[in-house]
């Protein structure tokens, strides 16, 4: 097998060839067809997030098929498409798991963080994680399901039956996000980086009613909003745009500080909650719903050997879609 792989943090990915690795018991041999680019992604190589595996594999967006089994798995069969997700391994006996919460688990372990994802053209997973594909999607358009669309869906219910959602950073689960509040009749509001035109006119095309900068106001206040955006400056500036009673949800696993701001922006009941990773319910739901809605999902497409300028395209804000690599292009 090839991987790109992590060695140092903050270090280039470096391709290299390994031996293709051995299911264990509940494992599955994925090889894999597309791996979409995650923010997160760079959360791990840039050192945001601490103590990842070292050497490391990075990805968690994965769509696959089953070439090998380990034993004990009766989920899924040689030749099955199977999606693979962040979450990769939770205790499944504390308190957290026990209570419909393993997102929360003190024990567990994620793809392309703890566990080798899928910069790479096989890689091994746990089955109880792993996700059944709409086969209405090709592998490279199904790829963003599994962390854009899955987070995306976790904020989404987060944010309660907002009427008026704002979305602040629109780029690849916004954009999933925004098509979900339209199909329910919501009305979305996106806010993207002061003066990017290229963003604002792709929120337009997914639905948006109104697309400015962080730094301008909506005709309305919003009853909630999501940021995707890793940057705790727009905390207070979207809590300025919501109603009394309003909910502000972090759809991110990493922020920058958040600023002291005065009590008022908080007052009148508005609520400010995070989302951590996901769990193996949100996946069911979310998969059943992207097969009833048919979302269309932005990619672009890149060889697995170019995902240092993928990444750094990401970093520099200069991609609005899904970037997907894909391993045997």
């Amino acid at each position: 097998m090839q991987a790109m792989v992590l060695e140092a943090v903050g270090s280039p990915l470096r391709l290299v060839e390994r031996a293709l690795p051995r299911p264990g018991p509940g494992q599955m041999l994925v090889e894999i067809a597309a791996c979409a680019v995650c923010r997160t992604d760079l959360h791990v190589i840039d050192g945001d997030l601490p103590h990842p595996k070292l050497p490391l594999i990075p990805g968690h967006e994965i769509v696959g098929r089953v070439t090998c089994l380990g034993d004990g798995d009766g989920r899924f069969a040689v030749g099955d498409r199977v999606g693979i997700p962040w979450l990769g391994h939770t205790c499944g006996i504390c308190n957290y798991c026990r209570s419909g919460r393993e997102n929360l688990c003190d024990a567990s372990a994620f793809t392309g963080y703890q566990i080798d994802g899928g910069y790479a053209t096989h890689t091994v997973a746990d089955a109880r994680y792993c996700f059944r594909i709409p086969s209405a999607y090709d592998d490279v358009h199904a790829a963003p399901l599994l962390c854009a669309g899955l987070i995306g869906y976790r904020s989404f219910k987060a944010a309660g039956p907002a009427q008026r959602l704002a979305i602040f950073g629109f780029g690849a689960a916004a954009h999933i996000v925004a098509q979900i509040a339209r199909h329910e009749s919501r009305r979305v509001f996106a806010f993207t980086r002061p003066g990017d035109q290229q963003a604002q006119e792709f929120a337009h095309s997914f639905g948006c009613e109104w697309a400015g900068g962080s730094n301008e106001t909506p005709p309305e206040l919003c009853d909630a909003a999501i940021i995707f955006a890793p940057v705790g400056d727009l905390v207070p500036i979207a809590l300025k745009r919501l109603v009394k009673g309003g909910t502000l949800v972090l759809g991110g696993i990493h922020m920058s500080p958040i600023p002291s701001m005065p009590y008022e922006l908080l007052w009148g009941e508005r609520v400010i909650r995070s989302v951590a990773n996901l769990t193996r319910r949100d996946g069911e739901e979310f998969m059943d719903l992207a097969a009833r809605v048919l979302f269309d999902i932005a990619v672009e497409p890149s060889p697995l050997d170019e995902a240092n300028a993928v990444l750094q395209r990401l970093r520099q804000g200069h991609l609005t879609g899904a970037a997907v690599l894909v391993p045997h292009a």
